[in-house]
């Protein structure tokens, strides 16, 4: 069932609608005006899919308190550690500030989506995998933290 309603229905969903778009209105209005407008379905479905994932794993997310701490401090620490190695070296390579910046935030990312898509689509709704990816939510505030490290460490910067 998890693979039908996360998988094969959006899939062929997207498939249809970008036959009809390119049959109807051509290429260049589904790339320059669809798919541009298509960024805040993009949240909602993001959305929904939490709203899901939390209505099945609810029960056991406040019984299982522990199992969370076991997965959200692990990767808390590779989050810090792998933006931490990524900006120093982006640093003594003197590379340009609004390179240096970003990169190691996307190096240290977890996508989330991709993880909450294998994790349902593998192991179904109700499975550990997918109470794995509801303790991914923390990478938001991390990176939250991660951008104050970036905004506050740029006048150490050599070529701001």
């Amino acid at each position: 069932l998890s693979v039908i309603l996360f998988v094969v229905i959006p899939l062929t969903f997207g498939y249809l609608t970008r036959i009809w778009a390119i049959k109807r209105k051509g290429r260049k209005w589904l790339e320059e005006v669809f798919l541009t407008g298509m960024g805040k379905v993009t949240i909602i479905g993001l959305l929904l899919t939490l709203v899901i994932l939390f209505s099945f794993q609810g029960e056991i997310i406040l019984s299982n308190p522990f199992h969370i701490l076991l997965i959200a401090v692990p990767l808390a620490i590779q989050t810090y550690f792998i933006f931490g190695v990524a900006y120093g070296w982006a640093y003594l390579w003197k590379l340009p500030h609004n390179i240096a910046a970003p990169t190691p935030m996307i190096e240290a990312s977890n996508f989330f989506e991709l993880a909450v898509a294998v994790a349902i689509s593998t192991y179904g709704l109700n499975s550990g995998a997918a109470l794995a990816t509801v303790v991914v939510l923390e990478e938001v505030p991390i990176m939250l933290s991660l951008v104050a490290i970036v905004n506050r460490t740029r006048s150490k910067w050599v070529n701001v």
